[in-house]
């Protein structure tokens, strides 16, 4: 499955910012999404991921609350709505698609987005 990302951009601290992910290629509704972000100098970590259908998602413990991943299945998309951005939240953000239904380890995820920055000024 091919990703496109979008919706990144520079906003200031308490802000909103939504992000898109359009997937192309085999069924989409059979994968598992994800959100992955990577800062500079650091690791690419999980951000958030919901299941095949929508019906389950899962965060990491910092953006829980503030962030919401959502999902059509009849648009191929997943979206990830960021409300109270923080500096912290500055970095390369990437959709993922899992060969899993449920999946939330980077290691799950075998296709990747180009990224999209997202940067956060207090």
């Amino acid at each position: 499955v091919q990703l496109q990302a979008s919706g990144g951009g520079l906003v200031q601290a308490g802000d909103s910012l939504g992000l898109s992910c359009a997937a192309s290629g085999r069924t989409f509704s059979s994968n598992a999404m994800g959100w992955f972000r990577q800062a500079p100098g650091r690791e690419r970590e999980f951000v958030a991921a919901i299941n095949w259908s929508g019906g389950s998602t899962y965060y990491a413990g910092f953006v829980k609350g503030r962030f919401t991943i959502s999902r059509d299945n009849a648009k191929s998309t997943v979206y990830l709505q960021m409300n109270n951005l923080k500096p912290e939240d500055t970095a390369v953000y990437y959709c993922a698609a899992s060969y899993k239904l449920v999946a939330t380890a980077l290691s799950d995820f075998g296709s990747w987005g180009q990224g999209t920055q997202v940067t956060v000024s207090s």
